[in-house]
């Protein structure tokens, strides 16, 4: 009954698209450029049947759904499975072990977040290593920089890079940019024999899971014996964090917060809302230089570095994003748990299809 009522709270709570609450231009960009019509993706049709809905259980008791035209294509690697879909409010969808990993519709407002803040405080990064980011957003995000000479994917799984290539739109560009470099390793293995040392090593991997070969990856020992060692002097970390909503931050979010401080002198912590996560979404930076994050300077920098245009962040937003509310601050402040490879903690967020 609990279940129930939440479920039935949550569709009367969040309006549907067509009803104006996402008057956003970043919508209206989407149908032009895939040749639709609000009237097309209407909900014309009583979706009742399971098959029709992607399930994501954010918490405890809260289920977030989201309508299924189709599957469009289903690989299962060594590794994982892979699942690609087309959804009926955010374009195609990539699912990796059950756990909704990006839209179309929506993922530059995660892959600016976790790309641009510590490329724009860098005074001047040349080459970025990135552990994971097989889809190649992240890499997209990159390339707009005008100083970076380099940048490394380190994607463990072919097939996910082999699917986002042949599947996702608006990405082929990046993967045969000359200043690509692709490589299917682990981001461990990788970064133990990587010879030259890195500006920037952003953690673009999967949340910790019973499951998932990227565990390794948000424990203390990583940081502070791989990631650190690697880094230049003026180097800066930044990594995904998980969900970073009022009630699921402390499952990631707040753990890899205080495991970073045991390792770096400045850490700074920062969230966004991404829709088609139905929660807030979080990010950390740290690094042994101050992070200096001034809203008129970063748009000084943006003006000055990014080629073209940021469809989400500016300045101010990136700014913004740096206050968390106060549940959040207080977790950040009080949170002892440090995530070793003995202690370890998964995230909630499986899903079902």
């Amino acid at each position: 009954m609990r279940s129930f009522v939440i479920v039935a709270i949550m569709i009367l709570l969040i309006p549907r698209l067509e009803d104006g609450f996402f008057d956003l231009e970043f919508l209206e960009n989407y149908y032009a450029e895939n040749d639709l019509n609000e009237d097309e993706t209407s909900d014309d049709d009583n979706y009742d049947d399971d098959e029709h809905w992607l399930e994501t259980e954010i918490d405890y008791e809260v289920k977030w759904l989201m309508g299924i035209e189709s599957t469009e294509c289903e690989k299962s690697s060594d590794i994982q499975n892979l699942t690609l879909l087309s959804t009926r409010r955010y374009g195609k969808a990539l699912v990796i072990d059950g756990l909704l990993q990006s839209s179309e519709l929506d993922e530059y407002v995660y892959h600016e977040s976790l790309v641009h803040p510590s490329l724009l405080i860098h005074h001047e990064p040349k080459n970025v290593f990135i552990m994971g980011g097989g889809g190649g957003y992240a890499a997209r995000e990159v390339l707009k920089h005008k100083h970076v000479e380099k940048v490394v994917i380190c994607e463990i799984d072919k097939e996910v890079v082999n699917l986002c290539r042949e599947h996702m739109t608006g990405i082929q560009d990046t993967f045969n940019d000359k200043r690509v470099q692709i490589v299917f390793n682990d981001a461990k293995d990788e970064l133990l024999k990587w010879e030259e040392k890195i500006d920037i090593i952003i953690g673009d991997v999967c949340d910790p899971s019973e499951s998932s070969p990227s565990n390794n990856l948000y424990v203390k020992s990583f940081y502070e014996h791989v990631v650190k060692p690697k880094l230049k002097g003026k180097g800066i970390f930044v990594t995904q964090a998980g969900p970073a909503g009022i009630f699921s931050h402390k499952t990631m979010f707040s753990l890899v917060y205080v495991t970073l401080k045991q390792v770096f002198a400045y850490v700074v912590a920062y969230t966004a809302l991404v829709p088609s996560y139905g929660d807030a979404c979080g990010w950390i930076m740290a690094s042994d230089e101050p992070i200096n994050i001034e809203a008129k300077q970063l748009d000084k920098m943006i003006d000055e570095r990014i080629r073209g245009s940021l469809k989400y962040l500016d300045g101010s937003i990136i700014a913004a994003s740096t206050v968390l509310n106060k549940p959040l601050k207080k977790s950040l402040d009080e949170e002892t748990y440090v995530l070793t490879e003995e202690n370890i903690c998964f995230v909630r967020g499986h899903v079902q299809n």
